[in-house]
């Protein structure tokens, strides 16, 4: 166990699937209470019943000024916030110049995530870290994917600034970017099994590990983010992507 998360706070959205329910075992596991936010239960009832004295539910959506409003007076009783993976995100299959799509999916991967740190941010301890989720997509291309690609990388630009000017208070801020992972976002792009099962297919021939990614591999690398063995790295946008980028 790494005693850094032993009894503090992280808050984390998007936790009832994928990535953000495997990083939310993964800081259970070590010791931490974790405040986890998503529309729908989903996996977590049965994280609930583990880890009842750790896990905290709140029901919300982080596209909603009000549900982040809610969600830092929650934070603000149980606190303070010591570690903050703002990882809600959506992905739709549209046309590179539909900037209605870039806006839709802006208002979750982007200003979501930024707005869930902006609400949080009274409430944070003294020495704060934050990990922002982007996509390895951002260093390539995907056709269909223009608008989400784009909302990841602007906040991963964003992200990198904003590093800068917080660090002098004590929050560190990083961005860990997944690559192809086994999560339910691929289910929500629109595609028949058939053409999902075409896509899957050519992205493993580049997967330098053969197969999609576990959630549990990228949450070990949030994980890390948030801990003591990274307190030297500031700004930084690990990809985590089975080598898929360098193929």
């Amino acid at each position: 166990m790494d005693h850094v998360f032993q009894g503090k706070l992280a808050v984390i959205t998007g936790a009832s699937s994928g990535i953000g329910l495997a990083a939310t075992e993964r800081l259970l596991d070590q010791g931490a209470r974790v405040l986890a936010m998503s529309r729908k239960l989903g996996a977590l009832a049965e994280l609930l019943e583990r880890y009842p004295q750790q896990l905290v539910w709140h029901s919300g959506d982080v596209a909603q000024a009000a549900d982040l409003a809610a969600l830092a007076e929650q934070a603000a009783r149980i606190g303070p916030v010591s570690f903050v993976v703002p990882n809600a995100g959506i992905a739709e299959l549209a046309d590179g110049l539909d900037s209605s799509a870039f806006g839709r999916q802006w208002a979750v991967n982007g200003a979501g995530a930024l707005n869930t740190l902006a609400a949080l941010r009274p409430h944070l301890a003294d020495k704060a870290s934050v990990v922002f989720i982007g996509t390895f997509l951002a260093r390539i291309s995907f056709a269909g994917l223009a608008a989400y690609i784009a909302s990841k990388a602007a906040l991963i630009a964003h992200a990198r600034t904003l590093a800068v000017e917080l660090a002098p208070h004590g929050v560190r801020i990083n961005c860990v970017s997944p690559g192809p992972t086994a999560t339910p976002i691929w289910s929500t792009l629109g595609l028949s099994d058939e053409a999902l099962g075409d896509v899957a297919q050519g992205v493993n021939k580049r997967l330098l590990g053969g197969q999609f990614l576990e959630p549990a591999a990228v949450a070990d690398v949030i994980l890390f983010q948030l801990g003591n063995g990274a307190r030297g790295v500031i700004g930084q946008d690990w990809v985590v992507d089975s080598g898929y980028t360098l193929s």
